[in-house]
């Protein structure tokens, strides 16, 4: 990865800062006015100004200095591609200052106004934040108009492309039975209007969904939904006949089409007419500049929205939608590493290459969309960057001595996908394999949990760890991540990490989740196995207080490798637990390869699956 020169750029911002007087920093947050985790090119600030492409990150420019905040997923990749202007800060490592921390003392001298456009920070991060910096002696301040974009030439244009709906099918219940949903809470909350700006609430709520973000099928839009009406506010081109039809329905539930750019001055009318007994519903991951527009004697702050919550739960369709989902991925994977097993002895096969070929098997099976996510298609050290992104050109030749991570998913109209395999095709090493098993072990250890009702998934996440810890090791990314049902690949509000958040909920039936646990060797190679999961209802022998115990079983059906596994490390019980789910592997997909008449998929899939032990 070649860093960008962004010493120009910095120069040009920095006279920005000056111009904004008494500004003294300014900070460039990741995400975009809907606060997506992935965004669309242009609205990549944090990007351009830095060169670093991953999709978390903060970046702070000072007068004299520019700093780079990342999490573990993101050190060794944010070394790579970011230039001597930016020093990059280890988020997770010992001695790394916060940002008020590093602010504090950069302007000792100098004063202390901080600098953010209002729309790209969600109100939950301004309010950490601006507590952080008080604390400091620093005030963080909101600018009219983003700076970054005023130093960003040529800067994309912002995507407008059509919708497409989804019928029951697909999503199991009408859009006009979710709003139903929705509207019985708002009594419940005493809510005169509920602002919905995350856009994959707005694209489940109303069964739509777009492209408008590379691999996220979703638009951008605004919803606000009162007792008696439903306005989307949305690009007028996006609508096509069918989408039209689809928001009528001949009573007075009918959506409302308005532009997009009208959001903000009918959010003023709605906030004029709500009554003093009531309020308006807003989700705090919603932007600072939206909450600001609502009187705080008016505002119903909650961490999450509503529907985040409703459609993190998946009904029967939904989840048989991701079942069918996962079938069809596995059987692309079975034929890709067949095919990639034969192809390597020849030695030419590149990362992106091998990337390239697997999407060209997904595009094959009926209802993919797009992939979910960039390929992570990664050997040797590259394997040991989380987000890694294969370039051609940059890449590297899969070898046989390399350990060979592969993490891939797709978009298909029933369903998302996120799976990772590690796999090695020569002789690794006893330290690779001891590593490899005891990322395993922290796999089966979660895939095996039983915990009471009510328990978040931050209080799961050290059984993944706890073999890894024994022997010294760790890894630096959550464990596991809520999936949507053809939507975000990450979806919240529950999550399976070491850090908890303010927004996490606990697990619940129908939830579907990852189980990943990974270790990563800089400039050596990497390891992660990971699965969907769904939580289930647990059947245990006693059921203390009525409290009712939940367990997960895994969706993804893509066989384990067994060649990296240092058989002595494994238990009977963990033994047992692998060779079940290659039973199942095998009972599910050797029909359907044996029908399409992919033969040497089907080699490959009866030989993965042979049982240990």
């Amino acid at each position: 990865m070649t860093p960008k020169i962004t010493g120009n750029l910095l120069k040009s911002l920095r006279k920005l800062i000056t111009n904004n007087k008494p500004l003294h920093a300014y900070i460039v947050p990741s995400g975009d006015a809907h606060q997506n985790e992935y965004i669309a090119a242009c609205d990549c600030q944090r990007e351009f100004i830095t060169g670093f492409s991953g999709s978390a990150g903060t970046a702070v420019v000072t007068q004299k200095l520019a700093a780079l905040w990342v999490d573990g997923r993101y050190h060794t990749q944010a070394d790579n591609q970011t230039d001597d202007n930016w020093l990059v800060m280890k988020e997770g490592l010992k001695d790394v200052p916060s940002i008020p921390e590093w602010l504090s003392e950069c302007l000792k001298e100098e004063g202390g106004q901080i600098g953010v456009d209002p729309n790209i920070m969600s109100f939950a991060a301004w309010e950490r934040m601006s507590t952080g910096l008080m604390e400091k002696g620093l005030q963080l301040v909101p600018i009219s108009g983003n700076l970054v974009d005023q130093v960003w030439i040529d800067r994309p244009a912002r995507p407008n492309n059509p919708l497409m709906t989804l019928s029951t099918k697909y999503t199991g219940e009408t859009w006009q039975e979710k709003v139903a949903k929705v509207r019985q809470e708002m009594i419940k909350m005493k809510s005169f209007a509920c602002i919905f700006t995350a856009l994959d609430d707005i694209a489940w709520l109303l069964n739509l969904r777009g492209s408008d973000i590379q691999m996220n099928p979703v638009f951008f839009s605004y919803v606000i939904v009162s007792q008696s009406e439903i306005s989307l506010f949305v690009s007028e081109e996006k609508i096509t006949s069918d989408v039209s039809a689809h928001l009528r329905d001949g009573t007075d539930a009918a959506v409302l089409i308005q532009p997009y750019h009208q959001f903000s001055s009918h959010l003023e009318e709605v906030i004029e007419k709500c009554p003093q007994d009531s309020k308006i519903w807003l989700s705090k991951s919603s932007s600072y500049k939206i909450h600001c527009k609502v009187p705080e004697e008016k505002r119903l702050s909650t961490e999450n929205s509503h529907v985040r919550k409703m459609k993190a739960v998946k009904n029967c369709v939904e989840i048989e939608g991701m079942r069918d989902a996962h079938i069809k991925d596995a059987v692309s994977l079975c034929e890709f590493f067949s095919w990639l097993e034969m192809e390597i002895k020849h030695n030419n096969v590149t990362e992106s290459a091998a990337a390239t070929k697997l999407e060209e098997l997904k595009r094959q099976q009926e209802d993919y969309v797009s992939l979910s996510f960039d390929t992570i298609s990664s050997c040797g050290p590259n394997a040991a960057i989380n987000h890694y992104k294969p370039v051609e050109g940059e890449d590297r030749v899969i070898e046989s001595s390399d350990i060979y991570l592969l993490d891939s998913g797709a978009q298909y109209r029933n369903g998302t996908t996120d799976v990772t395999r590690t796999v090695h095709f020569g002789n690794p090493s006893s330290y690779q394999m001891e590593c490899y098993t005891r990322v395993l072990k922290g796999h089966i250890q979660l895939a095996r949990a039983i915990w009471p009702r009510g328990v978040k998934g931050n209080s799961l996440d050290s059984f993944a760890r706890m073999h890894l810890w024994s022997a010294g090791l760790d890894y630096k990314h959550g464990t596991g991540h809520g999936v949507g049902a053809f939507l975000n690949v990450h979806e919240g509000p529950c999550a399976i990490s070491y850090r908890s958040s303010a927004a996490e909920i606990a697990l619940e039936p129908g939830m579907i989740i990852t189980d990943e646990p990974g270790y990563y060797e800089d400039g050596s190679f990497g390891i992660r196995i990971e699965n969907c999961m769904l939580v289930t209802e647990a059947a245990t022998r006693y059921n203390f207080k009525n409290t009712g115990f939940l367990q997960m079983e895994p969706i993804t059906l893509v066989p384990i490798s067994t060649k990296l596994i240092e058989p002595s490390l494994l238990t009977a019980d963990e033994i047992a637990w692998l060779n079940g789910y290659h039973t199942k592997c095998r009972e599910t997909l050797e029909p359907l390869l044996k029908k399409t008449g992919k033969a040497e998929a089907l080699k490959w899939l009866l030989r993965e699956t042979v049982h240990i032990g």
